[in-house]
Parts: C-alpha cells; structure tokens; sequence
C-alpha cells in the first residue's frame, strides 16, 4: 500500500515538472520570436533613416 501511494506521489511530481518545463520551453520560444521581430523592426528603422537622410543629402546638393 505504502508503495502504491509513493508511486501516485511521484508521478504526480513528475507531472509538475513536465508541466514547468513545457511552460519555461513555451516562455522561452515566445521571447525568441520576441527578440527576432524586435531585430527586424530595428532593421527597417535604419533602413528608413538611411533613406531619408540620403533625399535630404540630395535636396541640400540640388541647392547649392
């Protein structure tokens, strides 16, 4: 009996940690995708301020 009891304890342990480590792996998958969007956002915002400074480099040229 005292067995029986030790196994249902362990197992639901065992539960408990798989359902933390999904959580910790889902968290971490998140602030992965997270970290990437942030990274091409970036991108695209030194892309634009490239781009206008390149057409306010052209209209200074043009009036001169």
């Amino acid at each position: 009996m005292r067995t029986l009891i030790f196994v249902f304890i362990i197992a639901a342990l065992a539960g408990c940690g798989v359902d933390t480590a999904t959580t910790a792996a889902t968290g971490a998958a998140i602030k992965k995708q997270e970290l990437e969007e942030g990274k091409k956002t970036s991108e695209q915002v030194q892309q634009k301020i490239g781009q206008a400074m390149e057409r306010a480099q052209q209209r200074a040229e043009k009036n001169e």
